[in-house]
C-alpha cells in the first residue's frame, strides 16, 4: 500500500519560513519523481515544484528563489523548504509521487500565511 505522509504545515507570518516533509512508503522511492502541489480555495491544484529521480528540480515561477526542493533517497523523504512566505502561498499542499503512469497523492497539509 502506497502512503505519502506530509508534515510541517501550519500558520506562519509573512516573510517567515516553513519546511514540509513527505515520507513515502510502499514504492521504490528512487524511481519516482516527487513533487509538491498546492490548492488554494476556489482555485485549481497547481504544481509548486518537483524533483526527478536524478535530482533535477523544477519550480513554479512564483516560488523560484524562495522555495527549495530536495530529496533523501535513503530516508524515502522529500523536503520543501519555503522561505519569504507570502499570503498568496496560503493553500493546502499535497505531496505527489509519479512514475511510469502511476501517480500517488498525500492527504495534504494546510499552510496559512497571515499576520
Amino acid at each position: 500500500q502506497v502512503q505519502l505522509v506530509e508534515s510541517g504545515g501550519g500558520l506562519v507570518r509573512p516573510g517567515g519560513s516553513l519546511r514540509l516533509s513527505c515520507a513515502a512508503s510502499g514504492i521504490t522511492f528512487s524511481y519516482f519523481t516527487m513533487g509538491w502541489y498546492r490548492q488554494a480555495p476556489g482555485k485549481q491544484r497547481e504544481l509548486v515544484a518537483d524533483i526527478t529521480n536524478g535530482g533535477t528540480t523544477n519550480y513554479e515561477d512564483s516560488v523560484k528563489g524562495r522555495f527549495s526542493l530536495s530529496r533523501d533517497n535513503a530516508k524515502n523523504t522529500v523536503y520543501l523548504q519555503m522561505n519569504s512566505l507570502k499570503s498568496e502561498d496560503t493553500a493546502v499542499y499535497y505531496c505527489s509521487a509519479r512514475s511510469y503512469g502511476n501517480l500517488y497523492w498525500g492527504q495534504g497539509t494546510q499552510i496559512t500565511v497571515s499576520s
